[in-house]
């Protein structure tokens, strides 16, 4: 077992499931790593208290699956401050780091599907479209780049 990595469970709807798996396939990557990829662009936008709100909206709708996901020891470090602000906000206050991972998570799976795809190809391959599953409007993608 890598030490470097820790395994944590989110809380998701059938739908982000099946988003996150769709954009783990359009880029060569499984969950885990798309995961990492959108917890690093929502995680820097919740800043201080008032960015929680939307945490909570997310939080307060359902999630019935979980998933089990491997992430780098330094992210995983970032969301028990995530899940205490989410505490003190009136959040859940059990398995922080899990609330928070969930939350964080979701907020940006709720994002514009062609969006998310887009920032992954950027991030994985450069500019354009390249890697933007066809499911998504590859050609939407390229006459917006």
């Amino acid at each position: 077992m890598d030490c470097d990595e820790v395994m944590l469970t989110v809380r998701i709807t059938a739908a982000e499931r099946a988003l996150l798996r769709e954009l783990a396939r359009g880029h060569g990557g499984d969950v885990s790593d798309v995961a990492v990829d959108g917890l690093l662009e929502v995680i820097p936008a919740l800043h201080d208290d008032a960015s929680v709100l939307p945490l909570q909206r997310v939080l307060a709708r359902p999630a019935p699956f979980a998933l089990t996901l491997w992430l780098p020891a330094a992210v995983a470090d970032l969301l028990p401050l995530l899940g205490e602000r989410l505490a003190r906000t009136g959040g859940p206050s059990a398995g922080p780091a899990s609330a928070a991972l969930s939350a964080a998570l979701r907020l940006w799976l709720a994002g514009d599907r062609l969006a998310l795809a887009s920032a992954l190809a950027r991030l994985h391959g450069g500019c354009g479209a390249a890697g933007v599953p066809a499911s998504f409007g590859a050609g939407a993608v390229k006459a917006a780049a």
